[in-house]
């Protein structure tokens, strides 16, 4: 009886879980493809600062590989 109610709760849990991941995107979730489109438009990549502000801004920085060669 205790495996069923466990595997009961375990179910509920997990289809919770996956509505929950088709909601819309918040706002954080657009600020960060923003940031990294424009990253990407600089041709670099949005990487974690390792912060955990909730801000985007201050938790991704865009590093910026390779850059102009430059003549002798």
């Amino acid at each position: 009886m205790r495996i069923a109610l466990t595997s009961l709760v375990l179910s509920a849990a997990l289809a919770l879980g996956a509505c929950a991941s088709t909601a819309t995107p918040g706002p954080e979730q657009t600020e960060l493809e923003r940031l990294a489109a424009d990253c990407k438009a600089r041709e670099g990549i949005l990487q974690a600062s390792g912060a955990n502000t909730g801000r985007p801004e201050l938790d991704n920085v865009c590093m910026i590989r390779g850059g102009p060669i430059r003549a002798r």
